[in-house]
């Protein structure tokens, strides 16, 4: 994106061509070489007060903006040939916003213009009108030329860009977020959508689909489908799918049909056994009409991807300056003891630094897999699953715990923000097992057919607790449950210790989360 001080440089070449053009027409006093004046200068006036506002995207382009000077060029020449100076800007705009390729367009677009209506207008054109035209596009064209590698390496020598970029958006969505009047979630959002289809087209069942990676993944549904249904839906919202987002975007095969709503979604669905079959639907018409909900439910998925890439940047930094602070920090004071321990004044100074030692050795274990928490993450080619036995592998590593995964998976995947709350929960909990249970085996079991899960960890320990003052997990895996309508449950065992779930139901329609449990209990 041009930066201000390309807009700059273009609207003080607008400014000095009003200056030279407006000079000889004031001077000589050419009455209607004034007209073409005043509206040359509302253009560019309205193109440099558009230009302080690029995100709302309303300033002519370069082709649309040389074709109106052209226009203005043609009409007042014979009034004012100073006006023919105002061919030189319109290259230079092109060049600066778009490059080289779009400056070459608009040098056409613009010699069309005054060429055509010129001859339009005043049914000739003069030899001394000609050459003056030649003149002012080829310098326009020799001073892009020359400008277009200041706009070249400007545009790539401020690494600074993207963040301010970034930090005018950010702005702008903190302002716009109190007047979305349906939030930003997913799952409703797209409950909603399927209400309107339901509304629309008589169905047994509908599905949501979103893209992740090469897979389709499901956000909503009207009903559970059976297995063959569920198969038959994903099918045709593959289908669809590659179709390729020129062709209709639409595919009816019997009972069944799926349309494209936008880039990121796809709806699926099954007709009512009773229903004919053979009977074409007007998707296109349907998804016409679904433009509303579509563009809430991008925003959503948008919103999503930008929260999962700030999230995991954020995890990052705390981890590296955890490892680089703190853990080293401790590490020192560890070597301080292991000094004061060589040489001990007495036998009980000896207990008392063997003791600081054992501690300090347990903090930094407690840091390492703090960080190795907050690296740890779930990707694009790795399921649910398998990032939690890849943290029940370690912590059972690092504390000598058995922890046995049983995990019952289809290769349907879930939302990637609804794995990663998830797979926190999961891993919070597992950590809480070996800290505080005193356990001596901890069983982890995944299941998970897309959009619904269910994990569950349960522990031979002491069981729940009195509260803590300094224990948020509890408090913190309920709010995580709460972001995407799932349902923790947190309770003693018949014999001994504590079992851990979470329960994922598949969204059904816009409805608020369930109200968490309100024991405090903690580990």
């Amino acid at each position: 994106m041009p930066s201000s001080q390309t807009y700059a440089v273009v609207g003080a070449a607008r400014f000095f061509a009003l200056l030279a053009i407006g000079g000889p027409i004031l001077w000589f006093r050419q009455g209607e070489g004034l007209l073409a004046l005043l509206a040359l200068t509302a253009v560019w006036i309205y193109q440099g007060i558009t230009a302080i506002r690029r995100d709302l995207d309303l300033s002519m382009r370069p082709s649309t903006e040389a074709a109106t000077v052209g226009a203005i060029c043609a009409v007042g020449m014979v009034y004012a040939p100073s006006i023919l100076a105002a061919l030189v800007v319109p290259p230079l705009y092109a060049t600066a916003v778009a490059g080289m390729r779009t400056m070459a367009r608009t040098v056409l677009v613009e010699l069309i213009a005054v060429v055509a209506l010129g001859l339009m207008w005043w049914e000739r054109l003069t030899g001394e009108q000609s050459v003056s035209i030649f003149t002012w596009v080829m310098a326009g064209v020799g001073l892009s030329l020359i400008a277009g590698v200041t706009f070249s390496s400007d545009r790539g020598a401020d690494p600074l860009a993207p963040y301010r970029d970034a930090q005018q958006h950010l702005k702008q969505l903190l302002d716009l977020s109190g007047s979305l009047s349906s939030g930003l979630d997913v799952g409703a959002l797209g409950g909603e959508l399927l209400s309107r289809v339901s509304d629309r087209i008589p169905n047994r069942g509908l599905v949501l689909y979103v893209p992740r990676g090469d897979d389709l993944t499901p956000v909503a549904s009207t009903i559970e489908l059976e297995p063959g249904d569920s198969a038959a839906c994903e099918t045709l919202a593959c289908d669809v799918r590659g179709l390729g987002k020129g062709d209709a975007g639409t595919v009816q095969i019997g009972q069944g049909f799926a349309f494209r709503v936008t880039d990121q979604a796809i709806v699926a669905g099954l007709r009512p056994a009773a229903s004919d079959g053979d009977r074409r639907l007007s998707l296109g018409n349907l998804a016409h009409d679904l433009a509303d909900c579509a563009v809430k439910l991008d925003a959503a998925l948008l919103f999503a991807q930008f929260r999962d890439a700030a999230t995991a940047d954020e995890r990052n930094r705390l981890a590296r300056e955890m490892h680089d602070g703190v853990a080293q920090d401790i590490a020192s004071l560890g070597y301080i003891i292991d000094a004061l321990a060589a040489r001990p004044a007495d036998e009980q100074q000896a207990k008392y630094l063997a003791l600081l030692r054992e501690r300090v050795s347990t903090v930094v274990g407690e840091v390492r897999r703090s960080v190795m928490n907050l690296r740890t993450s779930i990707g694009e080619n790795e399921s649910l699953g398998g990032a939690i036995s890849g943290v029940a592998r370690h912590l059972s590593e690092s504390s000598g715990i058995p922890i046995r995964v049983r995990l019952d998976e289809q290769p349907q995947r879930l939302r990637p923000e609804v794995e990663a709350e998830l797979f926190r929960i999961a891993q919070e909990a597992m950590n809480n097992a070996v800290k505080h249970a005193r356990a001596t085996a901890i069983d982890v079991r995944c299941q998970v057919y897309a959009p619904e899960a269910l994990i569950t960890i349960t522990d031979n320990g002491v069981g729940l607790q009195r509260a803590r003052t300094d224990s948020h997990g509890l408090k913190i895996m309920r709010e995580r449950a709460r972001l995407i309508g799932a349902e923790l449950v947190v309770r003693d065992n018949a014999s001994r210790g504590l079992t851990v779930s979470v329960s994922l139901k598949a969204p059904r329609a816009p409805k608020a989360a369930k109200n968490a449990p309100t024991t405090e209990e903690k580990r």
